[in-house]
C-alpha cells in the first residue's frame, strides 16, 4: 500500500478537527492567512498582528525561531506540515499562549526540545523522522489536548508514560519503516485514548507483534496491512486481531490499505466475527492468490455492520458462488459492498437479518436477488451506479421485501416501456431514487403507490401526464435536469410539499401553481429558458405573493432567455407595463385615445375654419395641375402688371376715385378683377392667374373687407404665392380701422399678418397724402417688359 493512501486518512482526521475548532470561533475574530504552496524558505515576516489561522504547508521552511511568531500573540491554529524543518525547540510558543492547533506532519524532524505548552488541544507530530515517540514529560501537562500525532520507529512502554494520565480522544501514530527491529509488543498499553490508528511501515511485509489492544479504545484503525507471503492465514496480523478479544470496550475496527491473500482475507472475516466488534469496515484492498472453500461460522457475534470499499483482485478464476454465499448469509443488519467490481449477489438461504443494503458502485445487474423472498426485513437498499437496465425487473425484485422503505437505482441505464407489464413494487416503498437513467414520461405509469419522496431528477421526461393516479402520498418530487416545458400542478400530488424542477425546459411557467399546489413549502425552478413576456408577468406576481423561503434560488436562480433584449435579467427585475398585457384594455384604452383625438381634431377644425382652407387648397391645386398641362412656352411668361387690387365694392368708390388715378398716371398698370377676369374662367382661377402676373398684391383693408369671402380668398392666395415664390409681394392699406372682434375666426391669417406686417395707413389729412402714393408707388414700381400692345389686344 501506498504512503499517499495512508495520508488520505490522516489528513481527513485532521479536517475534521479543524472544523471543530473553528465552529467555536466567531467568524469576526478569526484572520485567516493562508501562505501554502507559495515556495517559502522562510516563515513569512509580513503577517498581521491580528492573525488567528496561519497555514504555511507545502513550501520549503527549514526552521522555526521564537521571533517568528513572537508578535503573533492572537494566533489560535498554525499548520506547518509538508516542509523540510528537522529541529524544533517547543519554547518559540512561549508567548503564543492562544495557540490551540499546531500541526508540524510530514516534516523532517529528528529531535524536539519541549516546553511547557498547556493550551494545545491538537499536536500532530506524526510522518516524521523520528527513532523514539517525541513525548516529553510537559506533555503531561496538555490536559486539553483531544488529538496527538505521533511517529517513531521504535516503541518503548516508558515513552508512553508522560501522557497515561490525559485522556486524549484521537491518537495517530505512524511507524517508521525500520520499525520492528526491537519490538516491545506492550509499548501502547498505557496509553489512554478513544480512537487509536496506527500507521505501519508501507510495501513492507506484516510481521510485527504489537499489542494493538489499548484497554480504553473504542474505534481502532490499522493502515498499511501487507500480508502475501504467507497464504496460509497472515499468521502475524491474525495474531494481532486475535489480541483484540481483550478489549471489551472496542466496538469500531477498521482496516485500511491491505494487501493480502483471498484465503487470508476471509480469515480476517472469520476471526473479527467472533470479538465484540460491532462496525467493521475494509476499504482499499488488493487481493491475490487463490479461494479455498471452507465453511464460514456465523454464530457468537456481536456485529452490526460490515462494509467493504475498493476491492481490486488480479484473479479471476473464483468460486464465486461460494463467495456470495459467504456474504448473503451473513447475520448482521448492515451490509455494505461499494466498489468492487462484483457482478453477482445470490438470495440468502435463510431468512435474512439484513436491515440495510449498499450495493453501489459494482456491476451489478437487474437480475440480482430475482424471486428472493428472505429478504423481508431489509429497509434500505442501494444499487447506485450498477448495470440495471430494465425496470419492470427491479420492480419484480422489490416486491417480495416486504419492509423495504428506501431505494436507490440511481445512475444506472434504467428504461421502461408501458408495454412491459403490470407495476407491483412493494407497498411500503417510501423513499424512490431513479435519478441518472433513461427513463421517460412512462416512468409516471410505474410507480410504487405510497411513495413520498420521488428522485427523477437527470433522466429523459417531456411531460408528466395529467391522469396519474394513486400518488396521493408524494410529497417530495424532484424532476430537475429534464426536458419538462411546464410546472406540473397538484391535482394528481395532492400532497405535494418539495418540488425541484430546475435546469429544464419551462418558459412560461403556470401562474396558478401556487394556487393549485396549496401545501408547497419549497420550490426550486430556477435556471430555465424563462421567456419574459406578458404570460410570465402573473408567474412573477404570483412568487412576490409566497413567503420567500418558500422559492429556493430565488432571485439569482431566475432569469430571462428570451427575447434577446432581457437575456440574463432577473425576474424580478423583468417589467412590463399592465396595459401591453390585457388586450380588451388595450383595445379600450386606443378606442378612447382615438376618439379623444377625432373630437380634438374636430373642435380644431371648426376653431380655425380648416374646412374652407381645405377647399382653396383643392382649388389652388387643381389650378395648378391645369397649369402643367399648358406647353412649355406658354408657361415662359414675364409680369403684366405693377399691382393686383383686393378690394370690397363697398369700398369700390375710394378705388377708383383714388387709388387709380394716383397710380395710374404715373404709368403703373392695375389688375382689376372688374375689368381683367377672363370670362369663362372659375374666380379662383382668375385671381391666382392675376395675383401670378402681378408684382405686387395690393389689399384695401377695411370693416368691409373682412366681411367680404371673396376678399378672404385673394388674401389666402396671395399669402400662399408668398411662401411659393419667396417673394415680398404682399401691401395692406388700411382704409378704416378695423376692431379685432369684428375679424371672423376664419381671418385668423389676416390677424396674424396685421400683426407681423408693417401696412400702410389711408392718412385722412390731405396734407399727408402726397406722401402716402409716393411711399405707394416706390414699393411697386418696377420696369415691365414691352408688352402693353398684346395686353391692350387681349383685353378689348
Amino acid at each position: 500500500m501506498t504512503k499517499t493512501n495512508s495520508t488520505i486518512f490522516h489528513f481527513a482526521i485532521i479536517f475534521m478537527l479543524i472544523l471543530e475548532i473553528k465552529i467555536q470561533l466567531s467568524d469576526e475574530s478569526e484572520i485567516l492567512v493562508d501562505r501554502s504552496k507559495r515556495g517559502l524558505i522562510h516563515f513569512p515576516k509580513d503577517l498581521s498582528l491580528e492573525t488567528t489561522i496561519l497555514d504555511i504547508s507545502q513550501n520549503d521552511i527549514s526552521e522555526l525561531r521564537t521571533s517568528d511568531i513572537l508578535s503573533l500573540s492572537k494566533l489560535r491554529i498554525l499548520k506547518i506540515s509538508h516542509n523540510g524543518i528537522q529541529y524544533l525547540d517547543m519554547s518559540v510558543f512561549k508567548f503564543n499562549q492562544e495557540l490551540e492547533y499546531l500541526d508540524l506532519s510530514h516534516n523532517k524532524l529528528e529531535k524536539i526540545s519541549c516546553h511547557p505548552t498547556v493550551n494545545l488541544k491538537h499536536l500532530d507530530l506524526s510522518f516524521n523522522a523520528f527513532d523514539d515517540l517525541p513525548i516529553c514529560k510537559e506533555f503531561g501537562n496538555m490536559s486539553q489536548l483531544e488529538f496527538l500525532g505521533l511517529s517513531a520507529t521504535r516503541l518503548q512502554k516508558s515513552s508512553v508514560l508522560p501522557i497515561a494520565h490525559l485522556h486524549i480522544n484521537k491518537v495517530l501514530l505512524v511507524l517508521g519503516d525500520l520499525y520492528g527491529e526491537k519490538e516491545d509488543p506492550e509499548s501502547l498499553q498505557d496509553l489512554n485514548t478513544e480512537s487509536l490508528h496506527i500507521v505501519f511501515p508501507t510495501r513492507k511485509e506484516f510481521d510485527f507483534i504489537l499489542d494493538v489492544s489499548v484497554s480504553t479504545a473504542v474505534s481502532l484503525e490499522l493502515s498499511n496491512i501487507k500480508c502475501v507471503l504467507d497464504d496460509d492465514g497472515c499468521t502475524y496480523f491474525l495474531n494481532v486481531l486475535s489480541k483484540l478479544q481483550k478489549n471489551s470496550g472496542l466496538s469500531s475496527l477498521t482496516l485500511s490499505n491491505i494487501e493480502t491473500t483471498w484465503n487470508s482475507f476471509i480469515m480476517m472475516f472469520q476471526l473479527v466475527w467472533h470479538t465484540r466488534i460491532e462496525y467493521f469496515s475494509i476499504l482499499n484492498v488488493k487481493l491475490q492468490g487463490h479461494l479455498q472453500v471452507r465453511d464460514f461460522y456465523y454464530s457468537d457475534t456481536s456485529l452490526k455492520a460490515l462494509s467493504i470499499y475498493q476491492v481490486v483482485s488480479n484473479v479471476f478464476s473464483l468460486p464465486q458462488s461460494y463467495l456470495y454465499k459467504i456474504f448473503s448469509n451473513m447475520n448482521i443488519q448492515n451490509f455494505t459492498v461499494s466498489n468492487t467490481q462484483m457482478v453477482h449477489m445470490v438470495c440468502p438461504s435463510q431468512m435474512s437479518p439484513f436491515m440495510h443494503l449498499d450495493f453501489s458502485n459494482n456491476l451489478l445487474t437487474d437480475m440480482v436477488f430475482n424471486n428472493c423472498g428472505t429478504l423481508t426485513r431489509l429497509e434500505t437498499f442501494s444499487l447506485q451506479k450498477n448495470e440495471l437496465k430494465k425496470l419492470a425487473n427491479i420492480v419484480h425484485m422489490t416486491k417480495e421485501m416486504k419492509s423495504l422503505k428506501q431505494l436507490d437505482i440511481s445512475q444506472n441505464s434504467l428504461s421502461y416501456e408501458e408495454n412491459e407489464g403490470y407495476c407491483s413494487w412493494t407497498i411500503s416503498l417510501l423513499t424512490l431514487n431513479m435519478s441518472s437513467n433513461i427513463l421517460t414520461d412512462s416512468v409516471f405509469r410505474c410507480l410504487p403507490p405510497r411513495v413520498k419522496v420521488l428522485d427523477l431528477h437527470s433522466n429523459r421526461i417531456t411531460t408528466i401526464p395529467e391522469d396519474v393516479t394513486s400518488l396521493e402520498a408524494l410529497q417530495e418530487l424532484n424532476v430537475a435536469s429534464n426536458s419538462l416545458a411546464h410546472l406540473p400542478g397538484c391535482g394528481t400530488f395532492s400532497s405535494l410539499s418539495v418540488l425541484i424542477i430546475d435546469y429544464n425546459s419551462i418558459s412560461n411557467p403556470s401562474a396558478h401553481f401556487f394556487q393549485s399546489c396549496q401545501k408547497i413549502r419549497s420550490i426550486n425552478a430556477g435556471n430555465n429558458p424563462f421567456q419574459c413576456t406578458c404570460e410570465l408577468r402573473e408567474f412573477i406576481q404570483s412568487i412576490g405573493q409566497v413567503s420567500s423561503e418558500v422559492v429556493e434560488g430565488w432571485p439569482d436562480s431566475y432569469k430571462c432567455d428570451y427575447p434577446e433584449s432581457y437575456k440574463g435579467t432577473l425576474l424580478k427585475d423583468f417589467h412590463v407595463s399592465p396595459l401591453l398585457c390585457n388586450t380588451a384594455l388595450l383595445i379600450v384604452t386606443i378606442g378612447l385615445t382615438g376618439l379623444v383625438l377625432a373630437v380634438a381634431v374636430t373642435v380644431l377644425c371648426i376653431y380655425f375654419d380648416l374646412p374652407w382652407y381645405l377647399r382653396m387648397m383643392c382649388q389652388w391645386t387643381q389650378t395648378r395641375h391645369r397649369a402643367r398641362n399648358v406647353s412649355l412656352d406658354k408657361l415662359q411668361r414675364t409680369l403684366q402688371f405693377h399691382a393686383f387690387i383686393s378690394y370690397s365694392g363697398h369700398d369700390s368708390a375710394w378705388v377708383k376715385n383714388e387709388l387709380l388715378p394716383n397710380l395710374e398716371k404715373e404709368g403703373i398698370r392695375i389688375c382689376l378683377h372688374e375689368r381683367n377676369f377672363v370670362p369663362g374662367k372659375s374666380i379662383v382661377e382668375n385671381i391666382i392667374n392675376c395675383i401670378e402676373k402681378s408684382y405686387k398684391s395690393i389689399f384695401v383693408l377695411s370693416p368691409n373687407f373682412v366681411q367680404s369671402e371673396w376678399c378672404h380668398y385673394e388674401l389666402y392666395f396671395a399669402h400662399h404665392n408668398l411662401f411659393h415664390e419667396g417673394s415680398n409681394n404682399l401691401i395692406m392699406i388700411l382704409l378704416e380701422p378695423i376692431p379685432k372682434y369684428s375679424i371672423p375666426k376664419s381671418y385668423h391669417k389676416l390677424k396674424t399678418l396685421m400683426a407681423q406686417r408693417t401696412y400702410l395707413e389711408w392718412p385722412k389729412e390731405k396734407s399727408k397724402h402726397g406722401l402716402f402714393w409716393a411711399n405707394l408707388r416706390a414699393s411697386i414700381c418696377i420696369k415691365l417688359m414691352d408688352q402693353t400692345k398684346e395686353i391692350e389686344h387681349t383685353y378689348i
